[in-house]
């Protein structure tokens, strides 16, 4: 929930509290919470890292906004992210770690490109 749909929020359970609610009100109040959150879209970002850690370093990267896959720079200096703690304090949200069934397999038989974390964040 966003800084205004708190507010909203706020002021609902305030006007409840003090009896003053109507229903006209309410769906009014509803009204603009949904309002405050159409339009919006999820963008998603796949990190690959060298460790399990949000710490480890990012060895590659791809990402989804507005509908559109991007990939990285191909020049890892130019990425925006070295670690995941770092997109992590640039507003994106850990939905996945990484799987760690993979790490009991053999070096031998690679399964990917590394530790997969997936991020989200609404735009």
């Amino acid at each position: 929930m966003n800084k205004n749909q708190e507010q909203i929020t706020d002021a609902l359970a305030s006007a409840l509290t003090a009896g003053t609610l109507t229903v006209d009100r309410l769906r009014q109040g509803f009204r603009d919470i949904v309002e405050e959150s159409s339009g919006k879209c999820q963008d998603v970002l796949y990190l690959q890292c060298r460790g399990s850690t949000p710490a480890s370093q990012v060895i590659g990267m791809m990402r989804i906004k507005d509908g559109q896959c991007t990939d990285a720079p191909i020049d890892p200096e130019e990425w925006p992210y070295q670690t995941v703690l770092e997109a992590v304090r640039d507003g994106w949200r850990i939905i996945s770690f990484p799987n760690m069934a993979l790490v009991a397999v053999p070096e031998s038989q690679p399964v990917g490109l590394g530790f997969e974390f997936i991020l989200e964040r609404w735009s």
